[in-house]
């Protein structure tokens, strides 16, 4: 259904686990506990009740490295993403994230991908994410965030909504659970 050279991938609740780690610098360095359950939006303010300025501190946390806990892969993103780079010349990986610096090394030491086989890109804006996509011939992006995926919709791709608790709103996208779904689906458009 999907050709390996036309899909691309976000990166943050796609394939790191960056809400839990979020939970987690909350809980350490704040007292607050939450649940993953409980982040039913994108915008932690208003599932969450935390303050503006706490939840940018964690961000900023995980943007720049400065955490204790380490960011974890979502289950499956490197088994399938060791095989996809086997088969493709460069995957290709965009992020809202204003910079890719701790990205780079966190693909090359959690996913153990060769450096040669993907290309980070960071915006720094959810709307630019549509003019990486064109400029890079891709058609279809892997998104958790379900604005994104609406805007990449108007724009003319085809969003593929990774499942989380803040993306539950009603949609006639495709939509994948796992990496072994999303696996599923570029492998069929390859036997």
């Amino acid at each position: 259904m999907i050709p390996l050279a036309s899909v691309a991938f976000d990166i943050d609740g796609v394939v790191a686990d960056t809400m839990r780690l979020f939970i987690h610098i909350a809980r350490e360095n704040y007292h607050m506990h939450f649940r993953y359950e409980d982040i039913t939006h994108y915008d932690l303010t208003k599932c969450l009740g935390i303050e503006f300025k706490v939840m940018w501190d964690i961000i900023e946390k995980i943007l720049t490295g400065d955490h204790d806990a380490p960011l974890r892969p979502i289950d499956g993103a490197p088994t399938v993403l060791q095989k996809l780079s086997q088969k493709s010349d460069c995957l290709l990986f965009v992020t809202a994230r204003p910079d890719a610096n701790a990205l780079e090394s966190w693909f090359a030491e959690t996913l153990q991908l060769p450096e040669s086989r993907y290309k980070i890109v960071a915006t720094g804006d959810f709307e630019q994410k549509a003019a990486v996509l064109k400029e890079h011939h891709i058609r279809y992006f892997v998104e958790d965030r379900m604005e994104t995926c609406r805007l990449l919709n108007e724009k003319g791709f085809v969003p593929i909504v990774f499942r989380q608790p803040w993306n539950r709103q009603s949609h006639t996208f495709i939509e994948v659970s796992t990496w072994d779904e999303i696996n599923a689906l570029i492998n069929e458009t390859e036997n």
